[in-house]
Order: C-alpha cells, then structure tokens, then sequence
C-alpha cells in the first residue's frame, strides 16, 4: 500500500541512475594530470547538472579564452566511452528495484537528462532498463536547459501527468531548482554534491539512497 498519492516519477541520469558523474570526474582528473591542469574539480562540480554547452563556458571561464576545452573534452569522452560503453557504467545502488516497484504499482516513468538522446539511450539500453521508461527527454530536445522547468514539462506532458502529481529524483543543485520551478515534487539524492541551505528548502526531501526513495513513497 502506497502513503503517497502521486502518478509519476521523473528521474534524472546521470548522478541518479547511473555513477557516471564520478566516472567523468575519474577523466578529467586524469587529463588534469596529464595536462597539469589546476583544481579540476572545482569547475567540474560547477558543470553538474549543466548542458555541454554550459559545460564549456564554465571550464573557459576558469581557465581562459586559450584554455583547449574541445581538445580534452574529445580525448577525456574516448577515455569514458573505452572504459564503460557495452553495459559497464556502474549504476547507483537501488535503481532496478525502485523501477520494478513503480511498476508494480502502475506508476509512469520518465526521465529527463541533460545529456544527449543518443547517449543517454545507448546508456540505458546497454543497462538493460530502457524499456521501464514512458518517456525519455534529454537536453537536445528542450531549448532551456536546467534550472529552467522546460525538460521536466516536456517529460511531464509526454506522459500525461500534471506536474504537480509527480515526483522527481535529482542529485544537482540546477535540476532541483528546475524541479521546484516546475511545481513538481523534488527529492534530492546528493552524489557529488551536498545539499545546501538552498537545495533543502527547494526539496520535499533529502534522501540518501534510491532505497530510501522507495521507503518514503511507501
């Protein structure tokens, strides 16, 4: 018996279902190494939740004008794509049973990542659970990217559920406030980043894991 009334669940990716927040960052702090690039963290965890669009600016921001975003963005893509494509991305602890429990309890799904249809497809077909999802909105599809509401909209629309009768799972600070802009109902799961002060007044709640998650719609 569900104590929550609501009709949907809208996910993100990457931090949420999938590790691969941690995995880039592995990248990066491999190039950074390699390159002698200084404190990448910093402007990695500024790119969190962020389109690639956004990503760039941000690392030129830091770095400079000169700084060769495209040339490392390209070769620390092929270090990430040789280690995790054909089913390897490691997956957040508690995704495959949150999904069976949806549904199990006729709820929609639908995800909305800022990354790119192509690989944000790719990723859940090589885990073996894109076929649990109504919907699936990525970045290229919406022309706002996160914290404008725009991709939880779309997601909401595509699979027939009012906004305000769905929850969604977020670890970035930018989707929680696209969430919250979208009158949805937030819950953060941190991965990289802690929640500030601000995050959890946006958020219905912080919750440590997808277990968790399905405990409290229980």
């Amino acid at each position: 018996m569900l104590s929550k009334d609501f009709d949907a669940v809208v996910f993100d990716m990457d931090g949420v279902i999938f590790d691969s927040e941690r995995a880039v960052m592995e990248c990066w702090i491999e190039l950074a190494d390699k390159y002698n690039i200084p404190n990448i963290k910093e402007p990695y965890y500024a790119c969190i939740g962020t389109t690639m669009v956004r990503t760039r600016e941000i690392m030129l921001e830091t770095y400079g004008p000169d700084f060769p975003y495209d040339e490392y963005a390209k070769e620390s893509s092929v270090m990430y794509h040789t280690k995790y494509d054909g089913g390897r991305l490691p997956m957040k602890k508690g995704i495959r049973e949150i999904l069976e429990f949806l549904k199990g309890n006729n709820k929609k799904i639908a995800l909305a990542s800022s990354s790119r249809r192509t690989t944000v497809v790719n990723q859940l077909r090589d885990a073996h659970i894109l076929e649990y999802f109504d919907a699936v909105i990525c970045g290229d599809m919406v022309e706002k990217s996160k914290p404008a509401p725009d991709i939880f909209l779309k997601a909401c629309s595509e699979i027939g559920v009012k906004p305000e009768r769905a929850y969604g799972i977020e670890d970035s600070y930018n989707g929680i406030r696209a969430l919250h802009a979208a009158k949805m109902h937030p819950i953060m799961v941190p991965d990289l980043l802690e929640p500030t002060e601000e995050i959890v007044v946006l958020s219905e709640c912080v919750l440590k894991d997808l277990e968790d998650v399905i405990e409290y719609l229980k």
